[in-house]
């Protein structure tokens, strides 16, 4: 690659970055908006990174038993647990955030599934959603 097209590709990627993304100032703005609607910025950002990070943890357990020879013995199923333990504090931190209980969770994520797969997993109903269902 020459250096053009580095140069134009990180000035094509300042020009579709977010406000809130670059400026001090429109990220405070946004945090306030979110603020507004009743939701904790503080626990809801925690929550979000900390979720990424922590499933990134379990992967990494995974991906080097599958690939790289790893026993899934006792000691990585014990870090898998562990790491499912901090995914938790982090899901229970975005529940705060938004004012809900983790039973409220579990229950919607039941409904959702039952109405996309009211006869069991169908790979087809996996791949073709009905309108509304994200």
């Amino acid at each position: 690659m020459d250096k053009d097209f580095l140069f134009d590709y990180t000035r094509s990627v300042a020009e579709v970055t977010s406000d809130a993304s670059k400026h001090a100032q429109a990220l405070s703005d946004s945090l306030d908006v979110i603020d507004n609607f009743g939701v904790s910025p503080e626990r809801v950002l925690t929550a979000a990174l900390g979720i990424c990070a922590e499933g990134g943890e379990f992967t990494e357990v995974v991906k080097k038993c599958v690939f790289q020879g790893k026993p899934m013995d006792e000691d990585a199923q014990y870090h898998m647990k562990r790491e499912l333990g901090d995914l938790c504090w982090y899901i229970a931190q975005a529940c705060i955030a938004l004012g809900i209980s983790f039973e409220d969770v579990l229950d919607t994520n039941i409904q959702k599934l039952e109405a996309r797969y009211p006869d069991g997993f169908e790979a087809f109903r996996s791949e073709n959603r009905e309108e509304g269902d994200i």
